[in-house]
């Protein structure tokens, strides 16, 4: 039987709280867990068979073989140069939009990414077989093992630099936080006009169900593409007190207009 990989954390959010749990469960023993918030690490540590939480980045003497850290984009270059490893150590970042240099300055050879591609937050359950993870590294061990982690978790695994995972990325911001954050405007509109919010569900169900089923270029609606301005206009006097959101309509429809109106 093949000896475990052994793996430690550096960090303690949502990522974490959902990736440790998931690796653990597939055999990779999670032997520590290091956060600036001694609270989080042990929380997280409750999660997990076996592991414990480390008090510094000293990980000298530890007997993990991959270290991942799970941390803020502008911590990583930070904690790499800070991280003392063992030998021969593979240390990884997280981050969508980081290239595999803000390692750079850590003192292993063995650098990657491993991007899992999804939202996380700790109180929604994560099923990893769905979610596609990104791998880059710069040694062939490295990548070899970090293949082996993503592929036991993930059936969709990818090979990509860090170009590439910028505009990934990019993509998935538009994707996913500002498509969130619309939500998050109309469910203020509903509530500051008395309307209950659970009405829009369908609505926002079908119109993601429809853009994967025909894309979403396919699947646009509404007065912007017919550039139907009486209706534009008149939505832009109902937001005339908040100009802010007025801004944000202006913007987005114009856009769809340029990008479909054939009139």
């Amino acid at each position: 039987m093949a000896t475990p990989i052994l793996v430690s954390f550096i960090g303690s959010g949502n990522l974490a709280w959902h990736l440790a749990p998931a690796l653990d469960n597939m055999g990779y023993v999670i032997r520590e867990v290091y956060s600036q918030n001694p609270n989080h690490a042990e929380a997280l540590t409750k999660r997990l068979y076996q592991a414990e939480i480390k008090a510094s980045l000293d990980f000298s003497t530890s007997d993990s073989k991959v270290f991942i850290m799970a941390v803020s984009d502008d911590a990583i270059a930070d904690i790499a140069r800070e991280i003392i490893l063992p030998e021969d150590a593979i240390l990884v970042h997280t981050s969508g939009s980081q290239p595999i240099t803000e390692l750079q300055f850590a003192a292993t050879q063995n650098l990657g990414v491993f991007y899992p591609l999804q939202t996380f937050s700790k109180s929604k359950k994560i099923d990893f077989k769905e979610v596609p993870v990104f791998i880059e590294s710069q040694t062939e061990e490295a990548e070899e093992i970090l293949m082996q982690l993503a592929h036991s978790l993930s059936k969709e695994v990818r090979k990509i630099g860090s170009d590439e995972r910028k505009a990934l990325h990019v993509a998935a911001v538009f994707a996913s936080n500002f498509s969130n954050h619309m939500l998050t405007i109309a469910k203020e509109i509903m509530q500051q006009n008395s309307l209950d919010y659970e009405w829009l569900k369908p609505l926002i169900t079908e119109t993601i169900n429809k853009s994967m089923y025909l894309g979403p270029d396919q699947a646009q609606t509404g007065p912007a593409k017919r550039a139907d301005l009486e209706i534009l206009d008149s939505h832009l006097e109902f937001l005339k007190e908040q100009q802010p959101i007025a801004e944000i309509y202006k913007v987005i429809s114009q856009h769809i207009i340029d990008s479909h109106y054939e009139g």
